[in-house]
């Protein structure tokens, strides 16, 4: 059976809280794990959390700022402790090559899996796969920063009433999906586009095209909020987003579930931020992410 969620690990920004990890969220993407963004601590969540060495897949990190990457030692290193029998790909911006070099090989220890680097350095599509395509854009941060964007392909939906109005019924209908046609009766002819699902990650950043491209048309967005409305200066100069802002891209984007991460330790109210990107429009679902809660994916369409 196929699961789709977000597992969150960590949600807190440049300094953690009692109960606030730093970053680290995991998506299970039907047989796939994608773990972004392993602040430290992660590995100890991930144990909290019921999530396996061998549950991971790809490590997308953002960028190299500390919350979001110096878990990465403990991560690599358990994966091969743990001798994870398939390939792991790390994905990052080429730019900060040295610091996933430091981190990488941060200590001693054995090597016994096979993990890719395949870092980023441009906008465009990073993987593909039979379930998904991987994408990734630029963001506006202090350092480079890319977002991540995951859309599965289109596929169909059968609809029963037209195969009945053409007859078509038993094997046949296994054979006109495969086939494309049947006795002059076409896919199209009893089917209609079912749109893949589409999921965005995106952290440390002004408003800027690369997160509307990322958002646009998402089943789920997860978006940093680091600050409240009333910070809108501080959030811009350090190179963050407001809950309100957040709310408003997942607005215009189309989003069906909003996810709000990435909380400056300065706020000790959470549902204000729920209140913030409410008030800019956003009606969809709503998760307000706290540390160790798991998010289903919405169902298709």
């Amino acid at each position: 059976m196929s699961v789709r969620e977000l597992v969150v690990l960590g949600t807190a920004s440049q300094v953690p809280t009692r109960h606030r990890n730093h970053n680290g969220y995991l998506l299970r993407w039907d047989g796939e794990g994608l773990l972004f963004d392993p602040g430290e601590g992660t590995q100890r969540q991930m144990l909290r959390a019921g999530v396996a060495a061998h549950d991971l897949h790809r490590i997308c990190v953002t960028h190299f700022h500390g919350d979001h990457s110096l878990g990465l030692a403990g991560v690599i290193q358990r994966i091969n402790l743990d001798r994870v029998p398939h390939e792991v790909t790390a994905h990052y911006p080429l730019s900060g090559q040295r610091f996933f070099d430091r981190l990488r090989y941060a200590t001693a220890y054995r090597e016994t899996v096979a993990l890719t680097e395949a870092p980023v350095d441009a906008d465009g599509v990073l993987a593909v796969s039979a379930s998904y395509t991987l994408e990734a854009r630029q963001l506006s941060h202090p350092v480079e920063s890319y977002g991540y964007r995951l859309v599965e392909p289109d596929g169909r939906r059968m609809l029963p009433e037209l195969l009945a109005e053409r007859g078509v019924k038993g094997p046949d209908v296994g054979r006109l999906q495969r086939e494309g046609s049947l006795s002059g009766i076409s896919l199209d002819d009893v089917s209609e586009v079912r749109r893949g699902q589409r999921f965005a990650f995106v952290m440390d950043t002004r408003l800027c095209d690369g997160v509307y491209a990322l958002a646009e048309g998402c089943d789920m967005l997860v978006i940093e909020s680091t600050f409240l409305d009333e910070d809108l200066q501080l959030a811009s100069d350090h190179g963050h987003l407001t809950a309100g802002q957040a709310g408003a891209v997942a607005k215009d984007a189309g989003v069906r579930h909003l996810v709000l991460t990435h909380f400056s330790q300065r706020y000790s109210e959470p549902d204000e931020f729920e209140r913030q990107a409410r008030a800019a429009g956003f009606e969809g679902e709503l998760t307000v992410a706290h540390d160790l809660v798991r998010v289903p994916v919405p169902k298709r369409r």
